[in-house]
């Protein structure tokens, strides 16, 4: 499988920092990569995945910020310029999606439609 660059789904630095955090933390095997997905559910209708696994049959492979991700390719068409950020506030720390294909999202941005 060929790793490609795109502009499909973006990490800020800080969640590429967070990523490598967390697979140093949790000795995530070497073959396992960062899937960013969509599952049916959630308040709006689609919620976002995000988990280390292997790469399947339908998925492409992609690098960003050093960091590299499989996404299903039938995921793309909603995930298209999704940027992953990580945020370290007081009033707000974790991983956040911004989706300019989301049409509307749950007030806690955890899941949205389009």
């Amino acid at each position: 499988m060929m790793i490609q660059q795109t502009e499909g789904v973006r990490l800020t630095p800080g969640a590429a920092r967070q990523i490598a955090k967390i697979r140093q933390a949790d000795g995530v095997e070497g073959d396992r990569l960062l899937r960013i997905g969509l599952k049916g559910g959630g308040c709006s209708g689609l919620s976002y995945i995000l988990e280390f696994d292997r790469p399947g049959e339908h998925d492409v492979r992609l690098e960003c910020e050093g960091v590299e991700l499989v996404v299903d390719k039938r995921h793309l068409l909603y995930l298209d310029g999704t940027e992953l950020d990580f945020k370290e506030g007081l009033d707000n720390r974790g991983f956040v999606f911004s989706n300019p294909r989301a049409k509307s999202t749950c007030g806690c941005g955890s899941s949205f439609s389009t």
